[in-house]
């Protein structure tokens, strides 16, 4: 136990050593404040192009700003704030392959085991702590400016993005069982989510795939119920324990 608590803290001061965690916070904490602030400046910004709009015959009409507006630029940012972590994060391991200091580990003691998991284990701390935070910021600034109150199923939509990302972070070591470099980690990944997605298309498969947790305005409006996700939220738990599991044996088999 020492041993991955050690690796852990090894981890996170890499993370930090190369300023990898100060940049995620900030691309994190900007999502945050980008959101209510994009929905507060929706009236002027359509004020500014009323008149040029008008001149071509479109016209704009007054327009009331919710806390509907800030959450929908959340669920809209943060596909993309997890794209940024994912490329970041996906050479958790392939920069160790190549600089070899994975050996060293293991010829002090650790065992690969418990290296997958405490790797899996960091990753899995960074998203969550960064996407509540960047959830914290733009909830904040919603309630100040507007009534959260309004929407509906808010914690629910939010905590089906959070697995959805917990599903990438599974991701990460199982595909990095198996290529050598960041590109094949990443492209494996953003497969499994396109796959998802593609699979989402048809419909007596939507509800059973990860991607149909990325709709959240249904719930936000009150035109979904929570129970509608059910297949959705077993299927990727399910995903996310057999990415990991199928992970620990690969990379025990791995050539470091």
């Amino acid at each position: 136990m020492r041993g991955f608590v050690a690796f852990v803290k090894k981890e996170f001061t890499e993370q930090l050593r190369t300023g990898k965690l100060f940049m995620l916070a900030a691309v994190f904490a900007l999502f945050g404040i980008m959101n209510p602030a994009v929905a507060k400046l929706t009236p002027w910004m359509m004020e500014q192009f009323a008149e040029s709009l008008a001149q071509t015959g479109i016209s704009i009409t007054e327009y009331e700003i919710t806390a509907f507006d800030s959450w929908l630029q959340f669920f809209k940012n943060i596909p993309m704030a997890l794209i940024i972590f994912v490329l970041a994060e996906c050479g958790i391991f392939t920069k160790e392959y190549a600089s070899r200091t994975l050996v060293l580990c293991l010829t002090k003691g650790l065992t690969r085991r418990r290296v997958m998991l405490a790797k899996t284990f960091v990753l899995s701390i960074l998203w969550s702590v960064l996407y509540f935070a960047c959830f914290g910021i733009t909830y904040a600034y919603s309630a100040y400016f507007w009534d959260n109150s309004v929407v509906c199923s808010l914690g629910f939509a939010v905590l089906g993005w959070w697995l959805l990302g917990m599903l990438c972070v599974a991701l990460v070591p199982f595909f990095s069982a198996l290529f050598d470099a960041n590109t094949g980690v990443a492209a494996g990944v953003g497969g499994v989510i396109v796959a998802s997605y593609l699979l989402g298309l048809i419909p007596r498969l939507a509800e059973y795939t990860p991607a149909f947790l990325m709709k959240s305005a249904p719930l936000m409006y009150g035109q979904a119920d929570s129970g509608e996700y059910t297949y959705a939220v077993i299927v990727t738990a399910i995903l996310i324990v057999a990415s990991v599991a199928a992970a620990l044996p690969l990379f025990n088999k791995k050539q470091l």
